[in-house]
């Protein structure tokens, strides 16, 4: 695993969270039966090809759900990054982070009141957008793993204080219960998807907290009802910070 590969990790084939930070020599190296086991990798789509392939997860899941969507361009737009999860060459899942700049965020369409409330109390803000995840592949693990990386690029490498995210109405109570965002702006008429919008925000100190309390325990995840124990652990999340700072 080299290249833009961040990190490797293995689906949830038992209750051990034993990623493998790539290219990070370590006197506990994984056994040779470790190292055999299934692996989804979290890269950055950073080539043409990377983010073609997001694309087409993106505009096929959108299109399920009847959502209209746009490609992502073709070359790498400045303030604007993508994540995949593959399964070998296949894009399993994708996010998009998109950080504050001159022009703003693509949320500011819809709720730039509510988004310059918190500019203006001195909060560094960025957005999480073009979430998808291929319905085939039932894996809140992928998930989980998607969401810490993108979690890390803003917050640990960036320096972000708060996460903006516009969802349907209806997955409003997931994104309260499984990551503790907060709604932050009322429902309105998204058109860039054609479907109806509800503004959520998660303080990265709430994130943070539960990491340090439950990342790197997939044992608990029944029992607390969230993401946060399929996250990496802290000696994980750091393995991951240093080789994304080493760049």
């Amino acid at each position: 695993m080299a290249g833009n590969t961040i990190i490797g990790v293995p689906f949830e084939s038992d209750h051990s969270l034993k990623s493998l930070i790539v290219d990070r020599p370590d006197s506990n190296a994984p056994s040779d039966e470790e190292m055999t086991r299934r692996l989804f990798k979290i890269r950055a789509a950073d080539s043409s090809g990377h983010r073609s392939s997001a694309s087409i997860l993106i505009n096929r899941m959108y299109a399920k759900r009847g959502y209209l969507t746009a490609s992502l361009p073709e070359e790498e737009v400045p303030d604007r990054m993508t994540l995949t999860a593959s399964d070998h060459d296949a894009v399993i899942g994708t996010i998009s982070v998109g950080f504050d700049s001159p022009i703003g965020l693509l949320c500011d369409e819809l709720y730039l009141d509510e988004i310059n409330v918190l500019r203006d109390a001195g909060r560094k803000v960025c957005e999480f957008t073009k979430l998808a995840m291929d319905n085939l592949v039932h894996s809140r693990r992928v998930l989980a793993s998607l969401f810490h990386v993108a979690y890390i690029y803003a917050h640990r490498i960036r320096g972000v204080d708060q996460l903006m995210i516009e969802v349907n109405p209806r997955h409003v109570r997931y994104y309260e219960r499984m990551l503790g965002f907060k709604v932050s702006g009322p429902q309105r008429l998204n058109r860039r998807v054609s479907a109806p919008a509800v503004l959520m925000s998660l303080d990265f100190r709430h994130a943070h907290e539960q990491i340090n309390r439950l990342g790197g325990k997939p044992e608990l995840a029944d029992m607390n009802r969230s993401l946060y124990p399929l996250f990496f652990s802290v000696p994980e999340e750091a393995g991951i910070v240093g080789r994304l700072r080493g760049k």
